[in-house]
C-alpha cells in the first residue's frame, strides 16, 4: 500500500511512491485512519478474489475457519466469536448452508437454539481457505523482513486493543 501526506501531495519518505487514493483535506486530521481504510478496502478486494476461485466471499472464511476449529456453534457464539452483528450472521450462514458447507441441527441442550456445523463439503475447502490466507499474507507483506513483519503486527495488535478500548468506554463517544 502507498500513502501520501495530507495536503501536501508529497511522497512518504523512502517509498517514492504516491497514495492510490488521494487523501482528501477533511482527512488531514486522521492519517493513520484514512491510512487504516485504505488498506482494509485493498485486503478486502484481495481476500475477494482468492476467496472467488474456491466459492467463498470475504468472512465466510472466517466463519468456516472458527467451524473448523471448534466444531458446531451456536450462530450467537459464532456472533460473539467474529464480533458480527445477528444479521449479518444470519445471511453469512444461509448462504454457506445454500453452499452446502454448513448444516444446522438442533442444540441437546437448547430446544430454542439450532447449532451451525460443517459439511464434509466444507472440510474439502479447508486447504484452500487455508492457501488463499498464506497468499494473502505473502501480498501484504512482500517485501517485508521477519523484524517489519514482527513490528507490524505488534502495531496492528495496538491500534486494535485502542479502539476496543474506545468501545468499552461509555464516555467515548464512538463507543455509543
Amino acid at each position: 500500500m502507498t500513502q501520501s501526506t495530507p495536503a501536501t501531495g508529497k511522497e512518504p519518505a523512502g517509498t517514492g511512491q504516491s497514495a492510490s487514493v488521494p487523501v482528501p483535506a477533511a482527512a488531514g486530521g486522521g492519517p493513520i485512519s484514512h491510512a487504516i481504510f485504505r488498506l482494509a478496502r485493498l485486503h478486502r478486494m484481495f481476500a475477494g478474489q482468492l476467496l472467488r476461485r474456491i466459492g467463498l466471499h470475504p468472512g465466510q472464511e472466517l466463519v468456516m475457519m472458527h467451524l473448523w476449529e471448534l466444531g458446531p456453534q451456536r450462530q450467537t457464539d459464532l456472533v460473539r466469536l467474529l464480533d458480527s452483528d445477528a444479521a449479518t450472521m444470519t445471511r453469512t450462514v444461509q448462504r454457506l448452508e445454500q453452499a452446502g458447507f454448513v448444516r444446522r441441527r438442533p442444540s441437546p441442550t437448547d430446544k430454542r437454539a439450532s447449532l451451525i456445523e460443517p459439511t464434509a463439503a466444507s472440510h474439502a475447502l479447508r486447504r484452500e481457505v487455508e492457501q488463499s490466507w498464506s497468499q494473502l499474507e505473502d501480498l501484504v507483506a512482500a517485501g517485508l523482513t521477519a523484524d517489519e513483519r514482527t513490528t507490524a503486527l505488534h502495531t496492528l495488535e495496538r491500534l486494535e486493543q485502542n479502539l476496543v478500548q474506545a468501545a468499552a468506554d461509555p464516555t467515548c463517544a464512538a463507543g455509543s
